[in-house]
């Protein structure tokens, strides 16, 4: 019979796989598979569309019936380059009480559990099916998730209850803003900076849309927060601009400027409508800048996006949380998750995952062992709650 391992030690695995965004996850996929074909369970990977380096995969244990507990769970992680870590990072070091390396909290830990509670159940006289369903590039806007969740129900009966694993303490976690990003490129044109009124400054055009970010901030602020909006932090819809770039000397009109603008957008209020407005400033400007010089233009590309995940009245999946934890506590995010997807393809989905959205992303990321302990009790109940 295959050796079972303990949620530790498939933690020591998945963190051994480097597999930052930029670069493949197939060996931590491949070795998931393999490990889950030991015990009879049958998974499936889903290729991405476009790079042969990259997968998801899915699986599922117990009678193929619909109604499945889903958990959802990411691959990638993100870059430790730059950063002061103590520890090698792509090995978990346990000392504190805390499980150090990259990932233990965002989001291999669940992970661990996850494929821990899928072998556990395979074993078990499941009368409720459990399904894996692990994603690739959620890091960079969750990109894997759609085509992920349609291939799984191409090849199993649908699932009914989505537990996204993401860092929550193992709190019950029911709603999160959307998010949509733009690559935008400003093509101005050239000229002595003497003659600046002959050219078309980039940046400085540029920074017209930047400005229109700045006014919808004050603006959304100043209004009286929704029912939805309130609940969040901030309570209104935000616009971002983290980078930018551009020029060529400080002495010539700037031939491009390049930045990415980011909504985080309340799940209440229409993505579409907020693409709208920003087109309609992005012709506004480029009109202006064709008054000057014709072939001057504003290039616009979307880069993700991440649906909102609305707070359900009565969700199956916040009540199974709920009472597997006995958490009451009301609680929404600001930041994304794949939720959104999944709730987009009607299953009921809650967040709920051990370790501290603070560590996310850290140098020096770490998820407790208290945590980690907490998360297998949490599948202990559950794959208990599905006999």
């Amino acid at each position: 019979m295959a050796e079972r391992l303990s949620p530790r030690a498939i933690l020591d695995m998945l963190v051994s796989f480097p597999t930052v965004s930029s670069d493949t996850n197939l060996p931590l996929i491949e070795w998931v598979q393999d490990y889950l074909a030991s015990h009879g369970i049958e998974a499936h990977q889903h290729p991405h569309e476009t790079d042969p380096a990259k997968a998801g995969l899915f699986a599922h244990v117990g009678p193929m019936v619909e109604g499945a507990v889903v958990f959802s769970g990411h691959t990638d992680v993100v870059p430790v380059e730059g950063q002061p870590w103590s520890t090698d990072p792509f090995e978990v070091v346990e000392k504190d009480g805390k499980l150090f390396g990259r990932g233990t909290c965002d989001m291999k830990g669940f992970d661990a559990l996850a494929i821990w509670a899928v072998v556990e159940g395979s074993y078990a006289d499941l009368k409720r099916p459990l399904q894996l369903a692990l994603s690739y590039d959620e890091e960079i806007g969750c990109t894997g998730a759609a085509p992920l969740i349609e291939s799984i129900d191409k090849h199993f009966p649908k699932g009914s209850a989505v537990i996204v694993g993401e860092p929550s303490m193992m709190g019950a976690v029911t709603g999160h803003k959307g998010g949509q990003g733009f690559n935008v490129h400003v093509r101005g044109f050239e000229v002595h900076s003497s003659l600046m009124h002959t050219g078309v400054n980039a940046i400085m055009y540029g920074a017209k849309l930047i400005e229109w970010a700045n006014e919808m901030n004050a603006e959304n602020r100043a209004k009286d927060a929704g029912p939805v909006a309130a609940t969040f932090e901030p309570p209104w819809t935000t616009v971002h601009v983290g980078v930018i770039e551009g020029g060529t000397a400080h002495n010539i009109t700037a031939l491009d400027c390049r930045f990415g603008l980011d909504f985080r957008i309340v799940p209440d209020e229409n993505r579409d409508d907020w693409i709208a407005r920003f087109k309609a400033k992005v012709a506004e400007v480029e009109a202006e800048m064709q008054a000057v010089v014709p072939e001057s233009h504003i290039a616009l590309e979307e880069k993700f996006y991440v649906p909102g995940l609305m707070p359900e009245e009565a969700g199956e999946a916040e009540a199974l949380v709920r009472q597997l934890t006995g958490d009451n506590a009301s609680r929404v995010v600001s930041y994304g998750t794949e939720g959104g997807h999944f709730q987009n393809a009607d299953y009921s989905t809650v967040i709920c995952g051990p370790g501290d959205i603070a560590q996310a992303h850290q140098p020096d990321e770490f998820l407790s062992v208290a945590q980690f302990e907490a998360g297998k009790g949490f599948m202990q109940r559950l794959i208990t709650a599905c006999f």
